[in-house]
């Protein structure tokens, strides 16, 4: 018997060679972080193809699986590619930054509804505007907040998801030196 197909809105964190032709992908949705395999994703005609790049906003139908953690990705629709996002190398480093930070603090079918929606936040503001020191500083802190690690006793939110996490982003400071 065939696993259910389900569907949910999603975006595109990582993607990770599996085979020639197969990826696994990794998506933050408000049910938390999944991770499928694109079986053929890299063949010539995939159904896949042009709709598998990183930071994508997408509604995905996939089947769990029953033998392993990577689920089997079946269909992708592409809702918000966030083209403005490539138009500077800052922006496309800031959100691979907050990817980190989620996957740093995500866990796998977890609720992550607060973090989902304010990654497409994020997103949507790097798809029109430069990114600022001010901004990437403003994500940790709301990060931090839809953590419920942020409080009075713990008001730095990069200590906060520190102390959650283990550790930070190993590029933070130098990122944080170079937004103005």
């Amino acid at each position: 018997m065939a696993a259910a197909t389900e569907t949910t809105p999603a975006i595109l964190l990582r993607r990770t060679l599996l085979r020639d032709t197969s990826l696994i992908v990794t998506w933050l949705t408000p049910g938390g972080l999944l991770k499928t395999v694109a079986r053929g994703a890299r063949a010539p005609k995939s159904s896949f193809a042009g709709r598998l790049d990183l930071f994508y906003e997408a509604e995905i139908s996939w089947a769990r699986s029953r033998r392993s953690e990577l689920q089997q990705l079946r269909e992708v629709m592409v809702k918000n590619p966030h083209d403005g996002l490539r138009r500077s190398y800052a922006r496309v480093e800031v959100a691979a930054h907050f990817v980190e930070l989620l996957e740093l603090t995500g866990v796998p079918d977890h609720p992550a509804g607060e973090q989902w929606e304010l990654m497409r936040r994020a997103l949507g503001w790097l798809d029109e505007n430069e990114p600022t020191k001010k901004g990437a500083l403003h994500f940790e802190r709301e990060l931090a907040r839809s953590l419920g690690v942020l409080d009075e006793r713990q008001p730095d939110p990069a200590t906060a998801i520190f102390r959650l996490a283990g550790r930070l982003p190993e590029g933070r400071a130098a990122l944080l030196r170079r937004l103005n």
